[in-house]
């Protein structure tokens, strides 16, 4: 599909595209964190030679050509060898396959839950309120150090619940 349809601005290409990329990156190393990584590689390294002025069909090519460089890195740092297939056919296919639903949530909740208050708390303020550790501090009413503390055993009981929470 060729269209002359051009993106207002850089956020609008990353909105129609970033779950392109995403399903891209996921089908092609099979796991979440680094289609995530690798999918932001992407858009990074894609932000100061894209055209805004490009049309859709040219700034998806771009994205492509793109994610194909960034796949071969990532291959030659983690096997030592450059891999950069990325066929037509089978990106097609990729794009057309309806999202893969996140269980990441129903985990965190999990894992969060089985956590006493306290720790349950730190870990919200810091990692989903994105607090620094003095403003958690602060929230919770405890020193610095003590924010540190506290954050440091939330995060050993946690990856033990998170264990168990796998099986």
């Amino acid at each position: 599909m060729v269209t002359d349809e051009v993106y207002p601005d850089w956020e609008a290409v990353y909105r129609d595209n970033i779950d392109r990329m995403y399903r891209l990156m996921f089908a092609k190393v099979g796991n979440r964190p680094d289609a995530e990584d690798l999918t932001a590689e992407v858009f990074v390294a894609a932000l100061r030679p894209l055209r805004m002025s490009a049309s859709v069909g040219e700034v998806r090519a771009y994205l492509l050509a793109t994610a194909r460089t960034v796949l071969a890195d990532y291959w030659r740092r983690t096997l030592g060898r450059e891999v950069t297939t990325i066929d037509d056919e089978h990106t097609e296919t990729v794009f057309a396959d309806p999202p893969v639903p996140s269980q990441a949530p129903g985990r965190i909740a999990a894992i969060l839950g089985a956590l006493p208050d306290r720790y349950r708390r730190i870990l919200e303020l810091r990692f989903l309120d994105s607090y620094s550790v003095r403003e958690a501090a602060a929230a919770l009413d405890l020193s610095v150090a003590n924010a540190k503390v506290l954050q440091h055993r939330a995060l050993r009981r946690a990856a033990q619940v998170a264990q168990e929470v796998d099986g």
